[in-house]
């Protein structure tokens, strides 16, 4: 068997789903999630929330685990109450294969260093949506979380 040059082959794949003509293109994957949780106003997020998440998606980092709409919203409301003014951005670049997504984020004031920093593995359903999310902090400030 036969296997690629590995100096051709990349990690970032991209799919179109016919079905629904959704993207599985890892940095679009990142931008949508990214907007989500950068959406200050509620109606923007549950909106954003419904158009690219399964409804029962699942969200778990060390410090919560939710699940639905309802419950990932309210994460995400707590989060930006807890850094007024803070942005999440991302850093260096997303790959993903199989449904699956992996980047990192930053989350700081807007036009500085991020003061947290973390990765997320979202793996999407069968239409394109996020489904789940695995997320970790990789580096956060002493008395910050």
């Amino acid at each position: 068997m036969s296997h690629p040059d590995p100096t051709t082959h990349s990690t970032t794949h991209s799919t179109t789903d016919p079905m629904n003509d959704r993207t599985t293109d890892p940095v679009t994957v990142r931008e949508a999630y990214l907007a989500t949780w950068n959406a200050a106003d509620p109606a923007e997020r549950r909106a954003r929330l419904a158009e690219g998440w399964h409804p029962e998606a699942t969200y778990t980092d060390p410090m919560a685990e939710v699940r639905g709409h309802d419950a990932i919203d309210g994460l995400v409301g707590a989060v930006r109450d807890q850094f007024p003014g803070f942005v999440f951005t991302p850093v260096g670049e997303p790959d993903g294969h199989h449904g699956r997504v992996r980047f990192q984020w930053g989350l700081g004031p807007a036009g500085a260093d991020p003061v947290v920093i973390g990765s997320d593995v979202v793996v999407l359903d069968a239409q394109g949506r996020v489904a789940d999310v695995h997320g970790f902090l990789d580096q956060v400030p002493v008395g910050l979380a």
